[in-house]
Order: structure tokens, then C-alpha cells, then sequence
């Protein structure tokens, strides 16, 4: 079972320290409007780009509505990293997204 967070338990948390963001879209998705401080790592090189990332931290995967963050947490957990799916993605974020 992969850990997840509501949206507004994640909104509230994010305000309150810095947390390490990973947002899992496309680049002219995340280009579009992102949640502050998130790092673009698209899903379709995570294989790659999970080598930037360091299995001692926790992050916080983030898409548009929470399905590609959950496959991208599947695939970061069975390899050995700390992952929390953001539920509702960036959809639900009830701030104003950073461009």
C-alpha cells in the first residue's frame, strides 16, 4: 500500500517546512503552473532521474490528479525510496500555483 496525503493536510504542512516536492508531469504540464518549491522529475524518466534522488529523504509525488504520482510512488518505493502520493494533485491545490 502506497502512503498518501490529503490535499489540504499537504497544503497545510508545505506551509509550515519545507518538504521535498517531486512533481511527475510533463515539463509543458509543470511549466503551466506547479506547487511552489516542487522539482520537475516527469514520470516518463523517472528510471533516470530517481539517480537525483536520495533514499535517505522523504518526498511528496505530485501530478495533476494523483494517478501518475501513485505509479510514480510504486515504482520509487519498490526501489527503496520514502514516497507519499499527494491525493487530488495539483487539481485540488488550493493555492496559487508558481509558473
Amino acid at each position: 500500500m502506497i502512503n498518501s496525503i490529503a490535499m489540504m493536510d499537504f497544503y497545510h504542512l508545505a506551509k509550515q517546512k519545507e518538504l521535498n516536492i517531486i512533481d511527475v508531469r510533463e515539463a509543458y504540464e509543470y511549466q503551466m503552473g506547479h506547487v511552489p518549491h516542487a522539482k520537475n522529475l516527469p514520470l516518463s524518466g523517472l528510471g533516470t532521474y530517481k539517480l537525483e534522488l536520495s533514499p535517505e529523504n522523504e518526498y511528496y509525488l505530485i501530478c495533476q490528479s494523483g494517478a501518475r504520482s501513485e505509479n510514480a510512488c510504486v515504482f520509487l518505493r519498490d526501489q527503496g525510496y520514502q514516497v507519499v502520493n499527494v491525493l487530488g494533485g495539483t487539481a485540488a491545490w488550493p493555492g496559487e500555483l508558481a509558473r
